[in-house]
């Protein structure tokens, strides 16, 4: 009996690019890295501003972004078992965007600095989305036609009347979907899980810290 696993879109951006062994440990055997603390103000700003975009035309928050209507919000979207290997995904998106054209666009909200190099970083993630949409596990699929990342900054301050305002203008990086490469990418990540325990990252500080806990608690 085959072992089916599930692939996060949100582990491909860091765990997966930064270390193999501590992915392969999460997906195949359950065995994750411990939870950071994340600010909660960081969550409180990302679910305001998805929360009131749903039902507007993107355009309404800046002309500079593309034309479309946010049709819902950070819901999980599963797909299918992907042909040739023995692995689905599975996760939560920040927004589905409908276009005029009947088709849909996949975004990527980050409070972040935006810079170009953000396009390659999470490309995979945005793909895996899109390939959630095209290949539910249930309900119609979706054409997504478009990808791209939002991206929040805090830009200026100004305090009026006891309270304080920050502005975030957003920036928007298109961000190509490439199927095929979809593809190979996920037949890369089937292999490594289907095969032994791989190398550790170079520089995992995870993978450091357990030697470094290894070697102190057996010190006589």
């Amino acid at each position: 009996m085959r072992l089916v696993l599930k692939l996060s879109p949100s582990d491909f951006a860091y765990l997966y690019e930064e270390c193999k062994l501590c992915y392969w440990l999460k997906i195949k055997h359950g065995i994750d890295r411990p939870k950071g603390i994340f600010p909660s103000v960081f969550t409180a700003i990302n679910t305001r501003i998805q929360g009131n975009m749903v039902g507007k035309d993107l355009r309404e928050l800046s002309p500079a972004l593309p034309a479309g209507i946010v049709e819902s919000q950070e819901k999980i979207v599963g797909s299918k078992l992907i042909p040739g290997t023995n692995v689905y995904v599975k996760g939560k998106y920040d927004l589905l965007v409908r276009l005029s054209d009947g088709t849909y666009m996949i975004i990527d909200l980050k409070l972040s600095a935006p810079n170009e190099e953000k396009i390659s970083k999470y490309q995979s993630q945005l793909w895996t989305y899109a390939y959630a949409f095209e290949h539910p596990d249930e309900g119609e699929s979706k054409k997504i036609a478009r990808a791209g990342l939002l991206i929040f900054y805090p830009d200026a301050v100004s305090f009026t009347g006891g309270s304080t305002s920050i502005t975030f203008p957003p920036t928007w990086l298109e961000v190509p979907i490439d199927r095929e490469a979809f593809m190979k990418f996920v037949i890369e990540v089937n292999t490594l899980l289907e095969g032994p325990a791989p190398e550790e990252g170079e520089n995992c500080s995870w993978c450091k810290y357990r030697h470094l806990g290894d070697q102190l608690s057996h010190i006589k």
